[in-house]
């Protein structure tokens, strides 16, 4: 089967309330077979959010394919594109960095890794002494292991001592977490996968499930092509392939998705759908809700978001009859305007009707990355390790014992620095310390010119630690070879909480060393002590790292004691909470309604969902929650940018289903790269119109912050709306930054974020669009996915040929059950 030209492959229909078969996929170097493989490998796929188990196929320690792990609760053995191609093939490329490099004379050379964790730990000494810990900032990714993660929240915050630490996962999945803990006190999906087949409808909130999550729209297409077809209500500006599914398309203006949410609460309170019963034993604000959403009738969110009234009324109708609907949630809303108030509108219609934690009845504010949970948790990502509260000082304290410090090292006088201030910081030179691992922001943050000029000046001693030489690396000042995946043993944790083993199946290249190893490295030299003197971390291998790990988080919502790499190998996945009274696992939060508010245990005190003011110690104790969900709300405000006369086209970016980020590993892949080898500009038939704009033709996309210029397909997107993906940048051209023709996405954006999330809001911008020159041949843009042209478009189909062959095989086993083997 050509899984590129059939992206989600053959169906299993299933009818509701029965198990989803199983199918395993496999796609193995053309030139081998099954029995050529020496030795399988246990592994989770990092390719994309939804944490699917692998196995990778080892010949001559060397990768050489994969295939799905058919006793998993995640997968079912099923793998997307990205997965069976990109996974793997990254590994053979001939441009892995195998030893550090340092800047000579204005060029990076190599060196051995002393001279190179030398200059590092030169500076960082220095800056430590001169200047204090708030000198030093840390960047990091969604795609480490957990272990990995901890290390780098326990000698940032206990070490070093900066509260300037984030991730990428700001880009992706900082709403997700922010709109969890608003909402029910703590991060930590409600739902689970399985929901998907016992629901009686699915809502899809700016995601894109079909292209960012392949393997989950899999599952969901098999109920759809099943009896019982689950009502499909989608909301997305695009026509994409879950559009062409749903039976309510809201196709709503950019900017513009809290008005939408306002006007669907509003009539499920109207008309009598709340669960009265539910909504008064197990939340509080609800009176507060009412008031805030009463305005937005069907009518008046209609013509705020430029869709029919009558739409509004029919996706609430679905939700407010349903006795069991899955919602799940991603950038549509994550990137846009007021992105954690218009999140935790899906929560509160949840709460409303009572449809929480049983099976068909469930929320997924879906993760971008493969191990943002993992961030989240472990405090990479600036929060405190474990779901704790940084402005609880009792939660600091119990850091603090955990890894023998005192409270007042542990940084939380203040919130931790979100990215975009990050990088103001170290724009302005007041970081000057800079250590980013295993992501390209100079590509994907917002404004990445502006990206580029902050890392490339001389203000900011910069460390990248990565396995290719990104644009990010190439301006760095010392960079660290780092082995990816399937070279290094960790966990994982996806979305819906499942933990997975990926043991290491083939040695690093050359001199590459594990993320792990790369950070206990800089500890030791660093010469980090606990109150007594004694190193600060102690670990010598993932395994040990897993166990601290496993103490942290004892009593708090994301509790791993009972788990241990023996229990996840070998069978599936396991969700926490796993401990005493869950040791196998829990598919699903909340069963019993009640909740992580209690103002000793949450995780925050929350913030203003209009402002990011935020609530104190002494107003959350007054609010009495007790265990109770907050139903929060807020008013639609505009956009910070809306068209004009001069930019009167609204800019949305996003993935396309053949590449993940910045194409680091996917474009190594041929059958990746040959579907999706360029960037392109999607714009309407109408806009195209006006514009006097054809297939193909080479034009220029402009706004305030820069241009870029690409090839235009004509698409099926809504008119005054143009579509770019983020995932190209410069690197395949040899070069950090556009010296030609400018093509990433980032450009474009602006420096703009939640005021709750301080995620960027990349989805709202205003730009002018402008013919360069006439097309030579259509756009580089698939014709399988939401880029598909418009019809009457003649355009070659996008095939991946004979090299893109996946085996699938349907296997008549009992699918696999929680917690077991």
């Amino acid at each position: 089967m050509d899984r590129i030209a059939d992206i989600w492959g053959t169906r299993t229909p299933h009818a509701i309330d029965t198990p989803w078969p199983v199918r395993i996929d496999t796609h193995l170097d053309p030139a081998l077979g099954a029995g050529d493989v020496d030795r399988w490998v246990q592994a989770g796929c990092v390719l994309c959010s939804n944490g699917c188990a692998v196995d990778i196929a080892v010949k001559d320690g060397e990768m050489v394919g994969v295939r799905g792990r058919g006793v998993d609760l995640v997968n079912h053995g099923r793998l997307g594109p990205k997965g069976l191609y990109g996974s793997w093939n990254w590994s053979r490329s001939g441009d892995r960095l195998t030893r550090p490099l340092v800047r000579e004379g204005g060029q990076l050379v190599e060196t051995d890794w002393d001279t190179a964790m030398g200059r590092v730990v030169e500076n960082s000494q220095r800056l430590l002494e001169e200047k204090g810990p708030l000198s030093h900032g840390f960047y990091t990714t969604g795609q480490l292991f957990l272990e990995e993660y901890y290390a780098l929240a326990v000698l940032g915050k206990a070490g070093v001592g900066t509260p300037h630490m984030d991730g990428n996962t700001r880009l992706c999945t900082a709403t997700a977490g922010a709109a969890l803990k608003e909402t029910f006190g703590s991060d930590g999906q409600p739902g689970s996968y399985a929901d998907i087949e016992s629901a009686q409808a699915i809502f899809l909130y700016g995601h894109n499930m079909a292209e960012t999550q392949t393997v989950l729209w899999m599952r969901v297409l098999d109920r759809l092509h099943g009896p019982d077809r689950p009502a499909i209500v989608c909301m997305d500006p695009r026509l994409t392939p879950v559009a062409r599914e749903a039976d309510v398309h809201l196709a709503v203006r950019p900017g513009t998705n809290q008005a939408a949410m306002n006007a669907l609460i509003r009539e499920v309170i109207h008309r009598g759908w709340v669960d009265e019963e539910y909504v008064a034993a197990h939340t509080i604000m609800f009176d507060e809700l009412a008031q805030i959403v009463e305005p937005y009738t069907p009518q008046h969110a209609g013509e705020i978001c430029d869709v029919d009234p009558a739409d509004l009324e029919r996706a609430a109708e679905v939700f407010g009859t349903t006795d069991r609907v899955l919602s799940t949630v991603l950038q549509g809303f994550y990137q846009s305007n007021q992105a954690t108030a218009a999140s935790c509108q899906v929560n509160n219609l949840h709460l409303l009707r009572g449809m929480l934690g049983r099976p068909g009845a469930g929320i997924l504010q879906m993760n971008g990355q493969p191990t943002a949970q993992n961030t989240r948790e472990t405090g990479a990502d600036g929060d405190m390790s474990g779901f704790r509260n940084w402005g609880n000082p009792a939660h600091i304290e119990q850091l603090a014992e955990l890894w023998n410090v005192e409270p007042e090292v542990i940084p939380h006088w203040a919130p931790p620095t979100h990215a975009s201030q990050l990088f103001r910081y170290v724009e302005e030179g007041s970081i000057e310390f800079f250590w980013i691992s295993g992501t390209n922001p100079v590509v994907s943050m917002p404004d990445s010119g502006r990206i580029r000029r902050a890392l490339a000046g001389e203000q900011t001693f910069v460390v990248v630690q990565d396995v290719f030489l990104t644009e990010t690396a190439r301006l760095a000042d010392v960079v660290l070879p780092a082995a990816g995946w399937g070279e290094k043993t960790g966990t994982m944790t996806n979305v819906n909480r499942t933990v997975h083993l990926c043991d290491k199946a083939v040695e690093p290249p050359g001199e590459a060393k594990p993320d792990l190893d790369i950070f206990l490295d800089y500890a030791r030299r660093m010469g980090f002590t606990d109150r007594d003197g004694a190193p600060l971390l102690t670990w010598t291998s993932p395994e040990e790292v897993f166990e601290a790990w496993k103490e942290c988080t004892r009593g708090r919502p994301c509790d791993y004691t009972g788990l241990s790499y023996d229990r996840l190998r070998g069978g599936s996945g396991i969700p926490w909470p796993v401990n005493d009274e869950h040791p196998d696992g829990t598919q699903r939060l909340y069963e019993d309604g009640v909740f992580p508010t209690e103002t000793d245990y949450a995780e925050t005190y929350g913030q203003d969902l209009l402002t990011g003011a935020s609530v104190s110690e002494q107003e959350h104790r007054a609010m009495n929650p007790a265990g109770r969900a907050m139903l929060k709300g807020a008013p639609y405000v505009p956009a910070h940018e809306e068209p004009d006369d001069e930019y009167p086209l609204r800019l949305t970016t996003g993935r396309t289903v053949y590449h993940f980020h910045t194409r680091t590993k996917t474009a190594r892949a041929e059958q990746l790269r040959k579907a999706a080898p360029e960037a392109w500009v999607e714009l309407s038939v109408a806009d195209a119109g006006d514009l006097g704009i054809a297939e193909g033709d080479l034009v220029r996309v402009e706004s305030r912050r820069g241009a870029i210029e690409v090839p235009a397909r004509i698409g099926q997107g809504r008119t005054g709306v143009v579509f770019v993906p983020f995932h190209f940048g410069y690197w395949d051209e040899d070069r950090s930054g556009p010296d030609g023709r400018a093509r990433a996405a980032n450009e474009l954006t602006l420096t703009s974020w939640d005021p709750v999330s301080r995620q960027p809001q990349v989805k709202n911008a205003s730009v002018r669009v402008t013919r360069v020159s006439a097309g030579t041949g259509p756009s580089p843009a698939p014709t399988t996915t939401a880029s598909a042209p418009a019809p009457g478009i003649e355009v070659p189909a996008t095939v991946g040929g004979p090299e893109a062959g996946v085996d699938e095989q349907v296997d008549a086993h009992e699918p696999p059950t929680l917690g077991g083997e």
